[in-house]
């Protein structure tokens, strides 16, 4: 059991992080959970103990443990250097490249707090990063998939006054390569003056999808994440012979850390990074690398099975092949051990915390149609209904949690977590699930107002924000549609002004250009007269969802 003050007070530090009651706090470390041990303190015993093994690999670039902590040392004195201190926020934004590792790995040394962007964030987002955190610095690659990142970079700059620093891998045009800040030792190295990061404090802000407005920035503690990596990769039998293949974007939580490239360099095992996320170039490294384990969203796992009955690449090494970020079909999950000989691990979680994973050990019938139980012993789960009463096991209600790796509130967000938690300290997940008599959870949909396209997730009042903004919009509503590959897909119904009618490739176009992420484009856009609602005059959203079941999917 765990140990609960009277009322569950969350503290603030001087970032904004919140932080845990003291006795829950207290609680985690005697049990064990909380080791006070930094990712930076973890990369050097790995270097120390594991020098000569390779750590990272991305293309012709190999790196060792030993190498690995070489580069972080080295940028951790270029950072300094720019001025980059203990509690400074910096948008990382790259892509699945060894530099990504090296910076964040600096940034944890130095107790700055990277962001987790993601490739495909355009204006609208990095500029709310940079402008909510006050962030120092923002580092990108100069180009990738054809766009520019430094025009952007130039963009956000002119707006926001706190951004001191762009750094850049690849042509830096007029901001700084990163290639020019590994720096080596000198005398009275700078390195020896730094203490170690308390790991109580915030390592990383993970990206919510949210349900409203713009992303929720999640704030991680070194305490947490390392925890949750440790025990993630224990239940994955993850060691340090392991060979990861990390083909989704890396700043995601679920390649980040369920067991994902942090699991495996806790475990001294292998990362090998991709870019081209197409099944022949994932086979092909997984006979040339030997890859023992990969995670894939339920998308990318059905192009993988039907690409695999062609293949002439081995596969034989592959041992575990991990699908989340969204419910993957039963009927799919059973294709996984015949097609492609490996064992199917289902994962749920969340940025915010709670993971879930079926067990090696679990027979096919649980591996198939439950996305698993709570990795923790000290995870703590409720399913509760709308009143907030527990259900039966079985029953479809809302899902709660709290435990050692859970946050207990978003960064700078004291109004949203009044909702977002409950008054003894519980996460409501948004998820609607019903739970086994055996602890196994099966994820049944959300209760909040969010699209799950392929594991990317969209606030559906962000989106009609930014239609809103054009001229000839007069209401929008933005709702999921079944998708046969995606699972989810958006549809927009538009109300247009009567004198202004418009096409939908005009929408389209108008929100790229505002800069809106290319995922949350609506994947269709139905123009309509008016809106069904509810008996209390709202629009009634179930009922759209309903109608795109007679829109046939794109």
């Amino acid at each position: 059991m765990t140990v609960v003050e009277q009322t569950w007070l969350t503290k603030f530090d001087e970032r904004d992080c919140p932080k845990w009651p003291q006795a829950q706090a207290d609680y985690y470390r005697q049990a064990g959970y909380w080791q006070g041990i930094t990712f930076g303190e973890m990369l050097k015993n790995q270097a120390r103990q594991l020098p000569h093994h390779e750590a990272l690999v991305a293309g012709k670039e190999r790196w060792t443990y030993q190498l690995f902590d070489q580069k972080v040392d080295q940028l951790v004195r270029g950072f300094h250097q720019l001025g980059i201190q203990d509690r400074d926020v910096v948008v990382v934004q790259l892509p699945n490249i060894n530099e990504f590792f090296a910076v964040c790995f600096a940034l944890f040394r130095l107790g700055a707090i990277p962001v987790m962007a993601l490739p495909a964030h355009r204006r609208i987002e990095i500029r709310y990063f940079c402008q909510f955190t006050q962030a120092k610095a923002y580092i990108i690659a100069d180009k990738y998939f054809g766009f520019d990142y430094c025009q952007l970079a130039r963009e956000i700059k002119a707006e926001v006054s706190s951004l001191k620093q762009v750094i850049v891998v690849g042509e830096p045009q007029e901001f700084t390569a990163l290639s020019d800040l590994y720096l080596e030792a000198e005398a009275n190295d700078i390195l020896a003056t730094l203490t170690n990061p308390n790991a109580s404090h915030t390592a990383l802000l993970q990206v919510s999808g949210g349900t409203t407005g713009l992303p929720k920035l999640i704030p991680r503690t070194h305490d947490d994440y390392l925890y949750s990596v440790k025990v993630s990769a224990e239940i994955c039998g993850v060691n340090s012979h392991s060979i990861y293949l990390c083909s989704l974007p890396v700043a995601h939580n679920f390649p980040l850390s369920s067991p994902g490239t942090l699991g495996v360099f806790y475990a001294g095992g292998k990362v090998v990074l991709m870019q081209d996320t197409t099944p022949e170039a994932a086979f092909s490294l997984i006979e040339q690398e030997q890859i023992t384990i990969a995670a894939l969203v339920p998308p990318t796992t059905l192009l993988w099975l039907e690409a695999a009955k062609k293949t002439t690449y081995d596969l034989s090494s592959l041992q575990i092949l991990q699908v989340g970020g969204a419910k993957f079909s039963a009927e799919a999950a059973k294709q996984v051990k015949p097609v492609l000989g490996c064992q199917l691990q289902q994962v749920f979680g969340m940025a915010e915390g709670l993971v879930n994973y079926t067990r090696l050990t679990d027979n096919e019938e649980i591996c198939n149609h439950t996305q698993g139980k709570p990795m923790s012993p000290a995870d703590e789960i409720r399913v509760v209904d709308e009143e907030g009463n527990p259900v039966l096991p079985g029953e479809v209600g809302q899902l709660q949690t709290r435990g050692p790796y859970t946050i207990c509130g978003y960064y700078k967000a004291p109004q949203h977590n009044t909702k977002a938690f409950t008054t003894d300290g519980f996460y409501c997940t948004g998820d609607e699930v019903k739970l086994t008599e055996s602890g196994y959870l099966m994820v049944v949909g959300r209760i909040k107002d969010q699209i799950n396209r392929g594991g990317e997730k969209i606030a559906a009042e962000e989106v009609e924000n930014q239609l809103l903004a054009h001229p000839a919009v007069h209401d929008v509503a933005l709702v999921a549609m079944p998708d046969d590959i995606l699972g989810e897909a958006s549809c927009a119904f538009v109300i247009c002004h009567a004198d202004q009618p418009t096409k939908v490739m005009v929408l389209k176009r108008f929100l790229r250009e505002r800069g809106l992420a290319s995922y949350k484009i609506p994947d269709r856009i139905e123009f309509v007269d008016s809106f069904p609602k509810t008996a209390v005059g709202k629009v009634n959203k179930k009922a759209l969802r309903c109608l795109t079941n007679t829109i046939k999917n794109i």
